[in-house]
């Protein structure tokens, strides 16, 4: 299974981007999945997750302007970001927890991060 994301870059304050990361490879069902960021010198940090029904989470501080989505068809999940901040400046990381097969296990995969840079 690999996840491959897409959509980083570098924007002004203010401006949007829209990330992608979909899956490839033995997927049987996502469970869940997510995006998570890491700024330099600080922890990843979760920002957004999406489940197989579509219940979603937002980090308190990208609430409001962050929106995450899915297409279980293409077995893709997307993140909306508007109104970026300095702030937000981090390497984004999609992450996906699910069934290889029909018969497990259920799997946790990280994709390779993609560069977020908002200048002020």
């Amino acid at each position: 299974v690999q996840l491959q994301a897409s959509g980083g870059g570098l924007v002004q304050a203010g401006e949007s981007l829209r990330l992608s990361c979909g899956g490839s490879g033995s997927i049987f069902s996502i469970e869940r999945m997510g995006w998570y960021r890491q700024a330099p010198g600080k922890q990843r940090e979760l920002v957004a997750t999406i489940f197989s029904r579509g219940s979603t989470n937002y980090a308190d501080s990208v609430k409001d302007r962050f929106t995450i989505s899915r297409d279980n068809a293409k077995n893709t999940v997307y993140l909306q970001m508007n109104s970026l901040k300095p702030e937000d400046t981090a390497v984004y990381y999609c992450n996906a927890e699910l069934w290889p097969t029909a018969r497990g296990p259920l799997s946790n995969y990280w994709g390779k991060g993609t560069l977020v840079t908002v200048s002020s």
